[in-house]
């Protein structure tokens, strides 16, 4: 594959999604309002740019956001939009725009979390941005075109872990939503935009509790949790001989008062499964219990197991992904299926979620320093506006065309029956 733009990459071969129309096979869809919506990207490129290196320069982890909720409706607030500070969650807020009488109601996302210890390694700052200007950009066309409907732009904090979409899901945020947009930037080809999924995810902590003893006095007194944790460890280790290799099983310890000299009465295990869907995952998670389970035994501690975070892939839908895959091959680069974020997982719910790629270092992908640097590169930016136009456009489509909605509508709901 090549790294040069207008040169597209996709997958025929593909079973999972269609590949796309290549350049110029499919006309675009009112270029008069896409013309707009670039029009005024453009203008507030300068502004963008300045809102997304402030963020990457104040990164906070998942719930803990007050900095970026502080920026982003200050930035909001002074184009035109009605605006609800701590929205469900301390840290999130909402950002609404009403355009005629009635129409439909597009639903964008901008994340705002950083990861423990390197900063916006996840890009987290572009994604935050882009939401902005696709509501932006939306707003204008809808005014300028005439084109009725609602904006409703979401803060969302925590997607690193602390699963922000959900609770925002579960206390009403997204009703009345009839698509929701957002994007994700990863390694790959530099121009392209990823259509690909995501992988579903099950948190599970094994707790271990043992009894503490003198090390090196009277070990035999003791019962060792850490022990129990890393016989854990090592059996899910040998586990994963026999795994399929697109199931992901990884964790870490975690403890409390650990000394070398005492014999360490409490550890955990926490561990996350991930496989392309929700079902595989339930089917490891069958698997990896006893290994849990197994290393209690041996080592005569007790164990309790708790299930945590649990998200499902995405599923991304097909009319959106067609609409947008129209866009780029035809204005801004290429397609791919291969890319993006398809092996790790966040808490999207079903909609519309690409990757776009920027530019990185060898083994310098998402979740790494060098990630985090590349994530504040023009590079990036640029590639960051190029597929939040084609986001905007997709968007203004849905609200125009009701074929095309009733398309979306259709593909969402067989998508619905086939995972049921």
């Amino acid at each position: 594959m090549t790294g040069q733009k207008k040169d597209p990459v996709w997958r025929p071969d593909d079973g999972l999604r269609p590949a796309p129309a290549k350049p110029g096979s499919t006309e675009l869809f009112r270029p008069d309002v896409l013309e707009t919506i670039e029009k005024r990207i453009s203008e507030v490129d300068e502004e963008l740019r300045s809102l997304s290196l402030d963020i990457h320069a104040h990164p906070e982890l998942g719930y803990e956001e007050h900095y970026a909720h502080a920026a982003y409706t200050k930035f909001v607030a002074k184009y035109g939009f009605q605006l609800t500070e701590h929205f469900h969650l301390e840290t999130a807020w909402q950002a609404v725009f009403q355009h005629g009488n009635g129409g439909r109601t597009i639903g964008i996302n901008s994340e705002m979390d950083a990861l423990k210890g390197i900063g916006h390694a996840c890009g987290h700052n572009l994604i935050g941005i882009s939401g902005v200007a696709v509501a932006i950009a939306l707003k204008a066309a809808m005014e300028k075109h005439n084109i009725p409907g609602k904006i409703v732009l979401l803060g969302t904090p925590a997607e690193e872990g602390g699963a922000g979409k959900v609770k925002l899901l579960e206390a009403g945020a997204y009703k009345g939503m009839d698509i929701c947009l957002m994007c994700h930037p990863a390694p790959g080809p530099v121009g392209s935009v990823s259509l690909s999924s995501s992988l579903a995810i099950q948190q599970i902590i094994a707790e271990y509790k043992g009894h503490t003893a003198h090390a090196a006095l009277s070990p035999w007194e003791g019962k060792n949790a850490l022990d129990a944790a890393v016989l854990a460890y090592n059996n899910i280790s040998a586990l994963r001989q026999q795994l399929k290799p697109t199931i992901r099983v990884h964790g870490i310890f975690e403890g409390k008062d650990w000394a070398p000299n005492i014999i360490p009465d409490h550890a955990k295990y926490n561990c996350l499964i991930r496989a392309p869907t929700m079902k595989e995952v339930k089917e490891t998670l069958k698997r990896v219990v006893p290994c849990f389970e197994a290393a209690a035994l041996a080592t005569g501690c007790e164990v309790n197991i708790e299930k945590g975070i649990s998200l499902t892939e995405i599923r991304q839908n097909p009319a959106l992904g067609g609409e947008v895959a129209n866009v780029v091959l035809n204005k801004y680069g290429a397609i791919d299926y291969d890319w993006g974020i398809k092996d790790a997982s966040t808490d999207f719910i079903p909609s519309l979620h690409p990757g776009f790629a920027i530019p990185s270092v060898v083994d310098g992908g998402n979740h790494t320093r060098a990630f985090a640097s590349a994530a504040a590169t023009e590079e990036a930016h640029s590639a960051c506006l190029d597929v939040s136009k084609a986001l905007a456009a997709t968007a203004a489509r849905v609200l125009i065309d009701d074929k095309f909605f009733a398309d979306v509508q259709r593909t969402f709901k067989e998508d619905q029956e086939a995972v049921l």
